[in-house]
């Protein structure tokens, strides 16, 4: 075991803490699913000079270079290089409340944009599916696995995050398992439904 390990796993847990961040956890998850739960529903209109179109390919970046930095932090605790990893993860929220901010703004703001619909009429007529085919499928089936993945994830993302924050290692790992490769395929299929619906902006 590296000497860097060992220095942190002799750090005590801050219980106390970790049961404060816990409560905060459950309320953040709360409002943001309640945020996306209201942008398919509310649209705040934008002066006719201000677009956010620039914001679908911001996202899919994002959500790319979380990936990278999930990998990279991976990579940095198999080797013991736990300041690194902390970095890494740290990095990785911010990038992930980034992405959050923008996409609830995208879409508060902007018509929802349907795979298949190539005249840009916000309905996939009979023509258009026949045109797309069984990828309109695929499509679909990647898009809800990743926000499904997103929802469930992100309370348990939190509460890893926490553990780890707050020196309860075992419970850090234990979490880190199955929510590390939950965040990574999230990360990973945001930019490749981006890719999949590009044609459709």
């Amino acid at each position: 075991m590296s000497n860097e390990r060992t220095e942190w796993l002799a750090r005590p847990p801050r219980e106390e803490l970790s049961k404060k961040l816990g409560i905060a956890a459950w309320v953040l998850t709360a409002a943001v699913l309640g945020l996306v739960g209201l942008m398919r529903q509310v649209k705040i209109p934008l002066p006719d000079d201000v677009s956010l179109s620039f914001l679908p390919p911001f996202h899919a970046a994002v959500n790319g270079a979380a990936a990278v930095v999930l990998v990279i932090a991976f990579v940095a605790v198999m080797k013991g290089r736990i300041a690194l990893h902390r970095r890494m993860i740290m990095t990785a929220m911010v990038l992930s409340v980034l992405f959050l901010l923008s996409y609830v703004a995208y879409h508060f703001t902007s018509s929802e944009v349907k795979f298949g619909d190539v005249n840009g009429d916000g309905t996939v007529d009979a023509a258009e599916l026949a045109r797309v085919g069984s990828m309109r499928t695929v499509y679909l089936l990647l898009l809800v696995s990743h926000i499904v993945l997103a929802a469930v994830s992100l309370p348990f993302i939190l509460f890893t995050f926490i553990a780890g924050w707050t020196n309860r290692f075992a419970a850090h790992r234990r979490l880190a398992r199955w929510v590390f490769p939950l965040w990574l395929y999230v990360a990973v299929t945001g930019p490749v439904c981006y890719w999949m619906l590009r044609p459709y902006y």
